[in-house]
């Protein structure tokens, strides 16, 4: 228990302190937004900030700080410190950054934002994978809220059922403007997700279930390594590429530069919470990481949430928080979709006011999702976590790049580069060992994920000597 109150204590005192830093780094002025800029009525519209703060926090908080959670908390404990750190000094550092670089270039993707900062070949490696991310999340996010739907309802309400209507749900989503639907939504849903993780913590603190303590120590069942699988697994409770494309969207809306700490950094910080606090609640109820380990394997993700939220908390908390669960994915791959739209319209030039454009891109984004809802879920979450960690990665040279290139120093510009380093050497390392990539063994990837992850770095510099030479030429010409 002790743990678990310190990991969030910590986790309010990054927001306070690092996300200060993050921001004090960055420098917002009083430029114009895109939303009062731009203001398109469609995509570019204001903002209050509250609201802006939960439909970024609902953008972001799919079944990742959830399922991810419980998955990473079969390695015991020791996820509690990669959920807290890799939140405060990568996750929420990455999202605030997106968010500001976007809100600086008219709203622009992080594919474009990409072809800026890295180069055009760079812009077109990322609009494939940008889209291809999304449409995984956004599939991602269609089947495990129907199935867990499926268990609530009557026979001929089954899964299949509900993946149409979400879909259904999702074409609205994704081709009205913003504050029609997503901005009237998201309030609602987002009271409910901050109310079902208040009522999960209830039920872990007040149930009487042992929570262990921080420990280094391996716990999984079958064996995995911690590094690099933990820190794949656990994707958006901690550091997510998805959230890369979503802190454009929300750059579009909000009404001052200076907002987006609280929006952005502090979105990121109370996903964790909610991660943190699911992790915590998965190890409490089983009693341990091999009887959490058998749940997923056995129920599934749906059903071990299910069954942690009706037994902890009785009829009306499970309730509760079983809405609030299928709230969190249905609000991420509304958005998901809608992401790609934007993406594919900037390479198309589709003007976005005309809802004739906007059902051009949509319906086959769809039509993509309901086809790949017929893959095996798990098989799905692999390709996604790995993906993933991937964009997050790159999405963190492009920040670096943009320090860089904005004149920060080798200090400022470490606050991306660092991350960027490690979230290197675990997404090479992964795709190397895991069955879904090269299937190498330890002995082979660990060296050469460290050796990608060190030449990363050595360009890094290289790089920044690069840049500050040309701007020391700049000043004595």
């Amino acid at each position: 228990m002790v743990s678990l109150i310190l990991a969030l204590v910590v986790l309010v005192l990054g927001f306070l302190f690092y996300g200060r830093l993050t921001e004090k780094i960055f420098a917002p002025d009083d430029r114009q937004t895109p939303a009062l800029a731009i203001n398109d009525g469609v995509d570019c519209v204001p903002m209050k900030p509250w609201k802006a703060f939960l439909v970024q926090l609902l953008n972001i908080a799919g079944t990742g700080p959830i399922f991810g959670a419980l998955m990473g908390a079969c390695f015991g404990p020791v996820v509690f410190l990669w959920i807290v750190l890799g939140a405060i000094l990568g996750g929420a550092v990455h999202d605030y950054m997106c968010g500001m670089i976007s809100s600086r270039h008219s709203g622009a993707s992080i594919a474009e934002l990409s072809g800026i900062y890295l180069g055009k070949a760079a812009r077109w490696v990322m609009r494939a994978f940008s889209i291809l991310l999304l449409v995984l999340t956004g599939t991602v996010f269609v089947t495990s809220p129907a199935a867990l739907i499926d268990r609530l309802t009557p026979g001929f309400l089954n899964e299949k059922i509900w993946i149409g209507i979400i879909l259904l749900y999702y074409i609205l989503a994704t081709l009205l403007p913003i504050d029609k639907l997503i901005g009237k939504l998201y309030p609602v849903f987002g009271a409910i997700l901050i109310l079902m993780a208040l009522s999960v913590l209830g039920g872990v603190i007040f149930g009487g279930h042992q929570i262990p303590e921080v420990s280094l120590t391996n716990l999984h069942p079958e064996g995995l390594p911690v590094w690099p699988f933990m820190f794949v697994t656990v994707a958006c409770g901690a550091i997510s590429g998805f959230h890369a494309t979503q802190s454009p969207m929300v750059a579009k809306c909000i009404t001052s530069e200076k907002q987006g700490r609280n929006i952005f950094y502090g979105a990121m910080i109370a996903e964790s919470v909610i991660a943190l606090i699911w992790a915590a609640a998965g190890v409490a109820f089983y009693g341990a990481t091999g009887g959490l380990h058998n749940a997923l394997s056995t129920l599934g993700q749906s059903g071990t949430v299910y069954e942690i939220s009706e037994k902890m908390l009785g009829v009306v908390g499970g309730v509760l928080a079983i809405i609030g669960v299928v709230a969190c994915p249905i609000t991420s791959g509304d958005t998901a979709f809608r992401s790609a739209r934007l993406i594919l319209a900037e390479c198309t030039h589709l003007d976005q006011k005309k809802i004739k454009n906007r059902l051009i891109i949509t319906l086959p984004l769809l039509a993509v999702g309901a086809v790949l809802t017929q893959l095996d879920f798990n098989v799905l979450w692999r390709y996604f976590s790995w993906s993933n960690q991937t964009l997050a990665m790159i999405a963190l040279w492009v920040a670096t790049a943009y320090l860089l290139k904005n004149g920060k120093s080798r200090y400022a510009s470490l606050l991306t580069a660092l991350p960027a380093t490690f979230m290197s050497a675990v997404s090479m390392t992964y795709i190397l060992m895991a069955k879904e990539g090269v299937g190498l063994s330890q002995t082979i990837a660990y060296p050469i994920g460290a050796v990608f992850a060190a030449a990363l770095l050595i360009v890094y510099f290289f790089q920044f000597r690069r840049i500050q030479g040309n701007t020391k030429a700049e000043i004595r010409a």
